[in-house]
């Protein structure tokens, strides 16, 4: 199983958006796949339509080793989709990865149990450096770093990019990151607006800071275009495709044909 977690140190940039169509397109490629909700605002969780009790088990317990995985696991109403939910009383785990002294690979370790069930676990990470966060770029094969094409993705970028950095060096962070991915990149037509232009510039010359070890390789992925389809489709619960704009969907397929390499060549070994 490549665990890939959509990561972002600021509210808006698409984490979610990513996410649910990244899960939903691998998904109707035949993978079987997990997601999981690791913020507390649970957005993933309402999106994939799957509501749990208050007494049943959800990303906390499975944390917290209150459950086994399995018990945290949820079919969703999508074929070959499962998924892990959250809601608020998710914060309750940040005292206790802190506390464990292994908080970067609780998430990890608790993964590996069904590491052979899936194919793939695209993780939705919390809007802010926190415990959390630490725990699901610390689970991570492949980290995708969405940020909305504006001054405040690109400030995004850079807080993510310095947390990457801070986790390879302390060996946290074994991955690799696949791309920065744009978010809201707006088109007038078929004119790029120069604000989305020059933001994603900005993004690129970012990454060409030789002097960072962290930047070496990371490219920008195809831009997921400003659009009131994507919250369509995921309030009706359907694919951009079976609303008519599956050109919408290209991001999505791109990264995952990056992917899908990588398990077939796991399969083959």
């Amino acid at each position: 199983m490549r665990i890939i977690s959509c990561l972002s140190l600021s509210g808006g940039m698409g984490k979610t958006t990513c996410s649910f169509f990244l899960g939903m397109n691998l998904s109707k490629m035949g993978y079987k796949v997990l997601l999981i909700d690791s913020d507390p605002q649970s957005n993933l969780s309402f999106y994939s339509s799957v509501a749990v009790e208050p007494d049943e088990p959800t990303l906390l317990e499975v944390l917290k080793k209150e459950v086994e995985i399995e018990d945290g696991i949820y079919e969703t109403k999508y074929p070959n989709l499962w998924i892990i939910p959250s809601d608020d009383a998710l914060n309750q785990a940040q005292e206790y990865l802190s506390n464990s002294g292994m908080g970067a690979v609780v998430l990890r370790k608790r993964l590996s149990r069904v590491s052979d069930l899936f194919d793939f676990c695209i993780v939705d990470s919390p809007p802010q450096r926190s415990q959390i966060s630490l725990t699901v770029s610390g689970a991570a094969d492949v980290l995708v770093i969405p940020a909305e094409v504006s001054s405040k993705g690109i400030n995004s970028v850079c807080r993510t990019l310095d947390l990457v950095e801070e986790q390879i060096e302390i060996e946290a962070f074994r991955g690799e990151i696949l791309g920065i991915l744009p978010f809201r990149d707006r088109w007038v037509g078929r004119s790029q607006t120069k604000k989305s232009r020059e933001s994603i510039e900005t993004i690129k010359v970012l990454l060409e800071e030789e002097s960072r070890l962290v930047l070496q390789g990371i490219k920008v992925l195809p831009s997921i275009i400003e659009s009131e389809q994507f919250k369509k489709a995921m309030d009706l619960g359907m694919t951009l495709a079976e609303l008519g704009h599956e050109d919408l969907e290209y991001p999505f397929r791109y990264i995952s044909e990056q992917l899908s390499p990588q398990i077939l060549a796991k399969a083959s070994v």
